[in-house]
């Protein structure tokens, strides 16, 4: 396990020496190098009259490293577009951009939260690439099973079967959905966890057969608690356990919120967004030990990332 100098909570930077624009992301390893995705926020932050905070969507960014601790920029792989009507036109919302590669059409695809600029649409968007690096060519903009979508995640299971785990019904409940052989639609197989619970960014992961899937509450930028809930079964049996954070600021995930959830060496790491909404630019990250054992799930916080 090796220290780095990226200090959990804050900016980080790439190897040359830009800040890191990598928001509500992933990071996944294809081919022996790690991948992060994430949400480019490089413009400038306006206040709305609806009272949200947005920067103007710009596209989707990667990086790739070795190590998970230098981070080289390979630029955006999904952009924006100045065409008026088109679905990824920059006055609409980008968020939470999550990729799988499917090993049947050996093509790497990308999920991720399409909307209008006042989230009234709350759709998803599917693209899909060639290589990790993109170009990703958009594919369609869609409402899975006919529900609204807002923050999302993907997870591939160990048999290969992919789902789309998606906060629904104005955030009330996170459904999930399977996906086709392809990963370019959902299927029409689909359940739902948590109930009128309210969460939203979910991060999902197994291990040993049993599923984990950690949440947030839904205070728009603002920290809260996170949870966390188990199943056996990823369509139904969801219960929610408590709160998986422990130490200082654990009530407020330490000040961040979930993205994701991924593994390098046999271990687990929570990915987490620490938002600055008066300068979406500068929000900052942290990834973080997870250890879970036989529905016991926590996450401490550790000053800088050890990987």
């Amino acid at each position: 396990m090796v220290k780095s100098m990226n200090k959990n909570g804050t900016m980080w930077l790439d190897t040359d020496g830009n800040p890191i624009q990598a928001h509500g992301g992933m990071i996944e390893k294809f081919d022996g190098i790690y991948y992060w995705y994430g949400e480019n926020k490089a413009g400038e932050t306006v206040l709305k009259e609806n009272g949200l905070h947005r920067v103007d969507f710009i596209g989707f960014s990667c990086y790739s490293s070795a190590d998970c601790i230098s981070w080289k920029n390979e630029g955006l792989v999904l952009k924006a577009s100045d065409q008026p009507g088109s679905p990824l036109h920059k006055s609409r919302v980008g968020e939470r951009p999550k990729v799988l590669y499917n090993e049947k059409s050996r093509k790497y695809v990308m999920w991720f939260h399409l909307d209008s600029h006042d989230y009234m649409t709350a759709h998803t968007g599917v693209a899909v690439a060639d290589r990790p690096t993109g170009p990703f060519q958009f594919v369609r903009e869609m409402c899975p099973n006919r529900f609204d979508s807002r923050d999302m995640t993907l997870f591939k299971d160990t048999d290969g079967k992919a789902y789309l785990i998606y906060s629904s019904d104005w955030n009330k409940t996170l459904r999930i959905a399977q996906l086709t052989d392809d990963y370019l639609d959902v299927n029409g197989v689909y359940s739902h966890a948590f109930p009128e619970q309210e969460r939203e960014a979910p991060a999902i992961f197994i291990k040993d057969g049993l599923y984990y899937m950690i949440t947030s509450g839904c205070t728009g930028w603002e920290p809260n608690n996170a949870l966390f809930g188990i199943s056996h079964n990823i369509f139904s049996g969801w219960k929610l356990i408590g709160d998986p954070c422990t130490g200082e600021n654990a009530r407020q995930t330490y000040f961040g919120q979930s993205t994701y959830v991924f593994e390098k060496d046999g271990r687990h790491y929570l990915m987490l967004d620490h938002w600055n909404p008066s300068n979406l630019k500068e929000s900052g990250y942290s990834i973080l030990p997870v250890r879970a054992d036989n529905g016991h799930l926590t996450v401490s916080f550790q000053e800088y990332t050890s990987l």
